[in-house]
């Protein structure tokens, strides 16, 4: 599915007037709404919890710094951008934020230390190429993500992308979605691989085939609900046995007003989806929504059968292909193999499958930072090449499109900046959230943990090692969902020798795909300045010890499970005397001792 995008050149004239020509007219009220109430909270004439509430369904979210610095998160269904997107990104990095923008494991965008007032600004520039921040954050239907091989995958049943298109588009600014209990978030995955993460959302649609009474296969879905991470995590359910393809919409939209009427509104730490199971129970949850989508007929705005994206761009999948077909997902063996540096890229970084004979790769980029220039870049290589770009949920670029004769070429560009590591989204593909650099939750820097793994592993010669994912969030909330991963930290305060000390918790085996969720078990606490150690103790017990192609859960479960493992790591939960050697009370990326701060949460508003 090809994306294009209208670009409007933004003219501004001396006395703050807007050319708004070309420029989607719902953008343009909203930006228009925000420039209204900006200036009323500047005046003082609107309430700053008002504001705050207002700004975040508008994507704009205070930073742990204050005062009048912000982050704005910007979204991109599916992890979709187009070249024009791409290069307008790159300026809005260097004119109102560091130089460079992240991407996060929803598929978003966000940048950093933009100010309050240049935001409306920043809102213009984007809606020029047709992106937008509107309910990025906030109690809102969030970014419908989708994944990131979708249309290209040598394993889906249906391309779920004018799925997602026709989901983002059905919620954004409906009026059923604006002000829920808390946050909802819908995900897309093409077949049971689920490299879109589909188990651990408030709805995920996994697209699958049952075998009809004429015994031929028909394409639907599986919608699985009430699915969760944070500080307790939940896997999804399934709703029903199959959706059909004419009813998913209607009950996505049920399952948005379920949520709507029965969520909880009194405890924000109980208001997710994943809680309704708890209080109402799996069946009587079912139950309503089936009965919501039942009689979503008698609405005015009933959203049932096909969407009209799904039925100008199709949604046919990519198919096998007649050449080799590369295994994807959590826990897939990717073998290195090959001396030089393209030889390596070109086998585990390149998807092949496709039916059209083209193949897909992955661009790396450390944390999921992007330069300006690399945006820029992308943005060329995407318009010379012919390429889609798509954000992975492991804040990557997966450029899909490839003719083989393209791959060498290819390889040298994203050399030239930085982004032909061989194996992103493999061991060195460490993840993390933004953590203490700028989030007022987080007791840690998740970032610079996650820096000083990868260069543990790289020293000792494990960052190429296949199959294997590490994740790191800076608080229990898992943003960098920590859940999921074979080997995920979370960050925490701990206290030796009458000292605060930053420090995380361990934990090993988690798990997603083929419609299952399993959340890693915790192993042992340990302070921050040891936890590179751990991992690579763990990750070389790994090589060691197992068989063939064997995945690093089954070698887990093999060996005893977390708990045994955590035995073998006993001695890093040390910390010494603060004179002998103060840097374990020091954080990473910081010059001082630790102090646990943690500012007022804008994720619970």
């Amino acid at each position: 599915m090809g994306l294009e995008t209208n670009v409007t050149t933004i003219e501004i004239d001396t006395d703050g007037t807007v050319d708004t020509d070309g420029i989607d007219p719902d953008m343009v009220t909203d930006i228009r709404k925000f420039e209204t109430q900006l200036a009323e909270y500047v005046a003082g004439n609107l309430d700053e919890d008002v504001f705050k509430v207002f700004r975040l369904a508008n994507g704009v979210y205070g930073q742990r710094q204050g005062g009048t610095n912000q982050m704005l998160r910007i979204k991109a269904p599916y992890g979709a951008l187009s070249p024009a997107q791409l290069d307008r990104l790159a300026d809005i990095s260097e004119r109102y934020s560091r130089g460079w923008g992240h991407l996060t494991t929803r598929q978003n965008v966000q940048f950093h230390y933009v100010q309050l007032s240049e935001v409306p600004s920043v809102l213009w520039d984007l809606a020029a190429v047709d992106l937008t921040t509107r309910e990025a954050c906030s109690d809102t239907v969030r970014n419908v993500m989708g994944c990131h091989l979708a249309g290209a995958c040598p394993h889906e049943v249906l391309d779920i992308q004018p799925w997602a298109e026709a989901t983002f588009r059905h919620f954004l600014r409906n009026p059923i979605s604006q002000r829920l209990p808390r946050k909802f978030k819908i995900n897309f995955s093409g077949c049971v691989t689920d490299c879109g993460q589909a188990m651990f959302n408030d709805v995920g649609v996994i697209a699958v085939n049952r075998r009809g009474k004429d015994g031929a296969n028909e394409a639907g879905f599986r919608v699985f609900i009430a699915g969760g991470l944070g500080a307790n995590p939940h896997p999804a359910i399934a709703l029903e046995d199959f959706t059909t393809r004419d009813e998913l919409m209607a009950t996505l939209e049920a399952c948005v007003r379920v949520f709507d009427q029965a969520g909880n509104r009194k405890n924000n730490l109980r208001a997710r989806m994943k809680w309704l199971v708890d209080e109402l129970g799996a069946d009587e949850l079912k139950e309503r929504i089936q009965i919501s989508r039942k009689f979503l007929l008698a609405s005015a705005t009933w959203p049932g059968g096909l969407p009209r994206e799904v039925i100008d761009a199709g949604d046919a999948p990519a198919g096998r292909g007649t050449g080799p077909v590369t295994s994807v997902g959590q826990g897939s063996a990717v073998f290195l193999t090959g001396t030089s540096g393209y030889e390596q890229w070109a086998v585990a970084n390149v998807v092949r499958g496709t039916s059209n004979g083209t193949v897909s790769a992955i661009a790396w980029s450390r944390l999921g930072d992007v330069t300006a220039d690399q945006f820029r870049a992308i943005a060329t290589i995407s318009r010379d090449l012919g390429l889609e770009v798509r954000i992975t949920n492991r804040q990557n670029f997966a450029l899909r499109n490839i003719e083989e004769s393209q791959l060498r070429e290819l390889y040298t560009r994203l050399e030239v900046i930085d982004m032909a590591k061989a194996g992103a989204e493999l061991s060195r593909d460490v993840v993390a959230c933004p953590g203490a650099d700028t989030c007022n939750l987080a007791l840690t820097q998740s970032r610079g943990l996650a820096s000083a793994i990868g260069e543990a592993l790289e020293a000792e010669g494990l960052g190429e090692v296949d199959g294997l994912r590490i994740n790191i969030s800076g608080c229990t909330n898992s943003c960098g969902q920590h859940h999921i991963a074979d080997i995920g930290f979370f960050g925490l305060e701990r206290r030796a020798h009458g000292r605060s000390a930053p420090g995380y918790q361990m934990l090993l085996g988690g798990y997603i795909g083929n419609e299952k969720a399993e959340f890693a078990k915790k192993a042992l606490r340990v302070p921050a300045k040891a936890a590179p150690t751990a991992a690579v103790r763990v990750i070389s017990r790994y090589v060691q010890e197992r068989e063939y192609g064997e995945a690093f859960t089954n070698w887990l479960a093999r060996c005893g499970g977390a708990t045994e493992v955590a035995a073998g790591l006993a001695d890093l939960d040390e910390f010494p005397d603060p004179v002998i050697d103060p840097d374990y009370y020091v954080d990473f990326s910081e010059t001082g001792p630790y102090e646990k701060e943690v500012g007022d949460s804008e994720c619970a508003v």
